[in-house]
């Protein structure tokens, strides 16, 4: 029955996911979170679940000017709390595209934007999923509870960690709706260690260079002590769990996200910075990785230059037992709707799901997308794997909590 419903909701779903796409909710600085926001109020509240739209208090926030939204709803009452998430920050669109980024376009069997498959598809199957259990009068035994947040894109500081650690959602179960791809099931992510490196030299005229201290020349001797002597140590270590993609069992080190520094062609540059991204694997500790960073940068020595090392960001890796019920109930699930189990790996990236798993929630990450458009131009989502998401959701709901249909 609810299969069925779900497929005559197809028109509903593909409205849901185009007007997500439209607001364009880039973060950084946070753009078009309050519209958004009173649009899931408003549908929510239609289709029947309480809501609260919750504010961040701005002395916690960096930039007080772009406010924070979490919405939280939920329909039925009592335990267990099954919970479902999705972040609605997306990247900023770049460059690339051969359609504006911000207006949906449909081509076989796609909908192409930013955020289709990071993540507002997920999005939109938990909407479409919800609105199914609605109609279908669906008497839960338990607590159906929805969440859509900010800020997962920088950290999720202001969204999910908000909400789990203020205690203002406390769920038996979690899903988190990334897209791990409607084949996979994400148990787990690699931790980080962000680092900024910064070379302080001196400043001179370009047509006399010996009496400055050219920080880029500086710089470019510390990228390339890294890449030679320290990025073959961390790459040689490896991970026991399955990433999808054998290269995903590295640890790995990366520079060069962000670059600053220099003013003018004929000014020898007196400033320069790097990024470092370090994944860190779930058999370490972030806060060791970033340490063997800037022991290795600090014994560096190069003459009138000052090396500075910052931490940017240091979070561990977070994975649970594939055996959790959670697990089990998702793979069943998936194998009733798609015919096939879906894969239990570990993400190379970051997840919002750690701040659920590190509070003891029986906690997964399961949506529709396909990982390689993500943050890409032209990002894409298979309409038809969102409505098959739509329905193992539902599935979920009633393994984990039970349902009874009129």
């Amino acid at each position: 029955m609810l299969d069925s419903r779900i497929d005559e909701l197809r028109n509903f779903c593909v409205k849901v996911l185009s007007d997500l796409i439209s607001y364009p909710t880039v973060n950084p600085p946070g753009e078009s979170y309050r519209e958004i926001s009173d649009y899931f109020s408003n549908i929510l509240n239609e289709i029947g679940f309480k809501v609260d739209v919750i504010k961040v208090p701005d002395s916690l926030l960096n930039d007080p000017k772009h406010p924070r939204y979490n919405v939280i709803a939920r329909m039925g009452n009592g335990r267990p709390v099954v919970h479902f998430n999705g972040h609605y920050d997306v990247v900023p669109a770049g460059f690339g595209w051969k359609t504006d980024p911000f207006k949906p376009f449909i081509s076989g069997g796609l909908i192409y934007g930013r955020g289709a498959s990071d993540m507002k598809g997920g999005i939109a199957s938990i909407i479409t999923a919800a609105k199914a259990l609605a109609d279908s009068n669906a008497r839960l035994n338990g607590t159906l509870e929805l969440s859509f947040t900010p800020d997962e894109e920088t950290g999720g500081e202001a969204g999910v960690a908000y909400i789990v650690e203020k205690g203002i959602v406390n769920p038996d179960f979690a899903v988190v709706a990334e897209p791990s791809g409607i084949n996979n099931i994400w148990i787990g992510n690699k931790g980080v260690a962000w680092l900024l490196i910064e070379v302080y030299g001196k400043q001179a005229h370009g047509s006399t260079p010996w009496r400055g201290v050219n920080a880029f020349e500086a710089m470019v001797h510390v990228a390339d002590r890294i890449l030679r002597e320290l990025k073959p140590v961390v790459e040689r270590r490896k991970s026991k769990y399955d990433y999808g993609d054998p290269e995903g069992a590295r640890a790995t080190i990366m520079l060069g996200g962000e670059v600053k520094g220099g003013a003018k062609v004929n000014i020898v540059p007196g400033y320069c910075s790097f990024t470092i991204d370090r994944r860190v694997l779930p058999e370490e500790m972030s806060e060791e990785a970033a340490r063997e960073i800037e022991e290795f940068v600090n014994n560096i020595r190069i003459p009138d230059v000052e090396l500075k090392v910052k931490r940017i960001s240091v979070q561990d890796a977070s994975v649970v037992d594939p055996e959790l019920e959670i697990v089990r109930v998702a793979v069943r699930s998936a194998e009733d709707v798609i015919g096939i189990k879906p894969r239990r790996t570990v993400c190379m990236g970051g997840l919002d799901t750690r701040f659920f798993q590190k509070k003891g929630i029986q906690a997964i990450t399961y949506g529709p997308g396909v990982q390689e458009v993500a943050h890409m131009a032209n990002e894409y989502v298979r309409i038809d794997d969102v409505l098959s998401m739509a329905k193992i959701y539902c599935r979920m709901v009633s393994g984990l909590m039970g349902v009874e249909l009129s």
